[in-house]
């Protein structure tokens, strides 16, 4: 997966940076980077709902724990900071 999520980017890239027009070329890079932009806010909203989903039954240590970090840490992912 990660292989191919980063032959993707480098292949959309590579495309813009081809558009030799500026201004066509600045529209396609934006619109690109906004994609990104929401896939990124997707997956962060997708990782605070699994730090929350370990958390049932456990101390926000014991989620930090499981994940490697501490359970500050842990807790401010889940709460969006």
């Amino acid at each position: 997966m990660t292989e191919a999520l980063t032959e993707a980017i480098e292949a959309a890239t590579t495309e813009v940076k081809a558009i030799e027009d500026p201004v066509e070329g600045f529209r396609a890079t934006r619109e690109i980077r906004a994609r990104f932009a929401a896939a990124d806010q997707d997956l962060v909203e997708h990782e605070r709902a699994l730090v929350w989903s370990l958390r049932e039954g456990r101390s926000w240590a014991e989620v930090g724990d499981m994940l490697g970090f501490s359970g500050s840490r842990a807790e401010a992912i889940a709460r969006g900071r």
